[in-house]
């Protein structure tokens, strides 16, 4: 274990955790749940996102031996079958509103085991949540050719023309009639709104008008892989045709090893609308050239131009040095959508290297860091306003919409607050516009402490703006609450008097700040009053409104002060 887990971090992937079944199991449900699980040792690999090809135990099987330098790395093979011996796909034009592209390929003899033909269902999956982006943009399709013949057909039809009978199901159904099967099914549903309300569906048919797939949705039964499946037709449809044909590439690439001459692939042909044809998969390799210095000055290392070449060829990307060493030239395999632009070569030759041997050096450019001034500011405040007997309080920056705007006393639109779409539970369904909720709930929590409690929070509070390139704006808040059986306003205007003392702004009109009479809907009437510095509101002060009291659970007057301390900076 403690080899394997070695070898993945040189790799650059991390072994997660070594588990079975049955401990996932009791951890997630408990014990009882877990009992005649599976003792069967699992390990959990985390493999980057833009690793395609890692995603099932071929290729990463593979990729490893590689990296390990116990094989070489193979070579993909397509194999163009005679004139009108092919399979071919034809895209009608109904398909251009719903789901454009498709992409098809044969693997032919294959053979299957019972791991493989898990592992092949499971690359399926995982591709699907990952580059297909839980089916959006590509849906897979996996087939046994024997029991269809071609030219088959892709097509779009309105769901009560659609009529077939889904994987695993014991009848036929129409299209609409599947969409209400699998509004209940854990998996499927997920993938519903995808389709389900346009006027017309995508199908591929085979030349006798048998249903191959209805995607994004279900594979049809009649097709279906077994392990006695010898020929596998695969179908890749989609809304992005870069991304299909990369997700072709991979299952194909990935699963060639299993056919009889090893890593070859039956191309088949996709005919378009407009009468143009494409040979696929495109299996496309191509060269890349990089200068050694370019490689060694980026990753921090000094290795001679062969020895890099080797590097690269351990990460599966076979490369060799040209040009009296002046260049390396690197062929990228199909399996490598990841290889966009040359630093992507370089990140290859790091982990080759392996980051744990590059030398550590202190860098050339010597700067000093600083703290955010503002961020200062709060530290300098927190400092002074615990001295001045107060507790700080640290709150969820997500509230309920109640907190920010029923409790006090305000309508929800009125506080231009950010919503979260999904929210998990009631209690944070909003990013707060103010402090003040988060400091009266922490006091209802503590209605046993002695009295008075002296509470206040520095934090960041979140309003919409349509101005900046987020559509919000974080505002820098200091709220202070005095809660005991008098409100104790003077108690806060003195608090508020000590934080303008401290930031050494002056009590006048000219160039310090003032108090005057206002309204607030969560203060008491007559006893709020709005703060003007340096030429602005910067917030308010005043008794907090019985209603809004009762509202938080809480028996005693309480006072407040909240203002913005950003205009001091």
């Amino acid at each position: 274990d403690e080899e394997f887990d070695e070898l993945c971090f040189e790799f650059g992937l991390e072994l997660d955790e070594i588990t079975s079944e049955k401990d996932i199991i009791s951890k997630e449900k408990g014990e009882e749940k877990a009992k005649g699980a599976s003792d069967v040792v699992l390990y959990k690999i985390d493999v980057p996102a833009n690793r395609y090809d890692l995603l099932c135990l071929e290729g990463l099987v593979r990729g490893l031996q590689v990296f390990k330098e116990r094989i070489n790395v193979p070579r993909y093979e397509k194999i163009i079958p005679a004139e009108g011996e092919g399979q071919r796909l034809i895209i009608t034009e109904q398909t251009a509103q719903i789901r454009p592209h498709a992409v098809a390929a044969v693997l032919r003899n294959i053979t299957f085991t019972k791991d493989r033909y898990d592992s092949f269902i499971d690359l399926q999956e995982k591709l699907h949540q990952n580059i297909c982006r839980k089916r959006a943009l590509v849906a897979i399709g996996t087939h046994d050719l024997d029991t269809i013949s071609g030219p088959f057909t892709f097509t779009a039809k309105a769901p009560s023309e659609i009529k077939f009978k889904p994987l695993n199901q014991s009848k036929e159904y129409t299209a609409s009639q599947i969409m209400d099967l699998y509004r209940t099914d854990s998996h499927l549903r997920h993938y519903l709104h995808l389709i389900e309300n346009k006027p017309r569906y995508p199908v591929i048919y085979d030349s006798n008008g048998v249903v191959l797939s209805m995607p994004p949705i279900i594979n049809g039964d009649h097709t279906k892989i077994s392990l006695n499946t010898r020929n596998v037709f695969i179908e890749c449809t989609g809304t992005d045709l870069t991304k299909a044909k990369i997700v072709l590439d991979i299952i194909v690439t990935m699963f060639s090893e299993y056919c009889e001459k090893p890593f070859t692939v039956e191309a088949a042909e996709v005919v378009y609308p407009n009468g143009k044809t494409h040979i696929y998969p495109e299996l496309a390799y191509r060269t890349e050239k990089v200068k050694p210095e370019y490689i060694n000055k980026k990753v921090g290392i000094s290795e001679t131009p062969s020895s890099l070449a080797k590097l690269l060829t351990r990460m599966c990307l076979k490369s060799h040095v040209t040009g009296n060493g002046n260049h390396i030239e690197i062929e990228i395999p199909p399996t490598r959508a990841d290889i966009i632009h040359a630093c992507d070569i370089v990140e290859d030759a790091a982990i080759a290297y392996g980051y744990n041997n590059i030398q550590m050096v202190i860098p050339k450019t010597y700067t000093i860091a600083n703290q955010l001034p503002l961020n200062k500011l709060a530290e300098l405040l927190r400092q002074d306003l615990a001295a001045a007997g107060f507790t700080e309080a640290l709150t969820f920056a997500l509230c309920s919409q109640e907190d920010i705007a029923d409790k006090l006393g305000m309508d929800i639109s009125a506080t231009n607050a950010v919503r979260i779409a999904n929210p998990k539970t009631a209690e944070f369904q909003v990013a707060r516009t103010t402090l003040l909720p988060g400091l009266l709930k922490t006091i209802a929590a503590n209605r046993k402490m002695p009295l008075p409690l002296k509470l206040f929070e520095i934090s960041d509070i979140v309003v919409k703006d349509p101005n900046t390139d987020v559509g919000a704006r974080n505002y820098r808040h200091l709220c202070a609450i005095y809660y005991n059986k008098s409100p104790g306003f003077e108690i806060i205007h003195g608090l508020l008097d000590r934080v303008m003392q401290l930031l050494e702004v002056p009590p006048n009109e000219e160039n310090g700040y003032t108090i005057k009479a206002a309204e607030g809907t969560a203060f008491f009437p007559g006893r709020c009053a709005e703060v003007f510095a340096k030429g602005q509101s910067i917030g308010k002060l005043g008794v907090i409104h019985p209603d809004v009291i009762t509202k938080f659970e809480l028996t005693m007057p309480c006072s407040a002060l909240e203002i913005n301390i950003e205009p001091f900076v």
